[in-house]
């Protein structure tokens, strides 16, 4: 019995870590991910438009909901910004809060 549960041993530490990691944040590793790509994917889409200064945006991802948070140029990047955002696959909402100064 011994010599069944011990290769076994490192398998279970790993399912319960995972369990342990849900139950303090309420995300699931799978969410986790999945927010991260996001957020990567959608820095990726506003590095590679051109003509805006949507490069200085942070963006960060809880369940699907993308916060834009920074400064732009004008309105239009900052609509632009979220269009962008919008065509990323994953993406549930977005919570625009780019400033524009006066």
């Amino acid at each position: 019995m011994r010599k069944l549960i011990k290769p076994l041993l490192p398998l279970i530490a790993l399912v319960l870590m995972l369990a342990g990691c849900q139950a303090l944040t309420g995300d699931t590793l799978g969410q986790n991910i999945d927010d991260t790509t996001i957020t990567t994917t959608v820095k990726a889409k506003l590095a590679g438009d051109k003509g805006s200064s949507v490069t200085r945006v942070q963006v960060d991802t809880n369940r699907g909901v993308v916060a834009l948070t920074g400064t732009v140029e004008s309105a239009a990047d900052r609509a632009r910004a979220e269009q962008i955002t919008r065509t990323v696959s994953g993406v549930k909402g977005v919570a625009n809060n780019l400033q524009v100064p006066k």
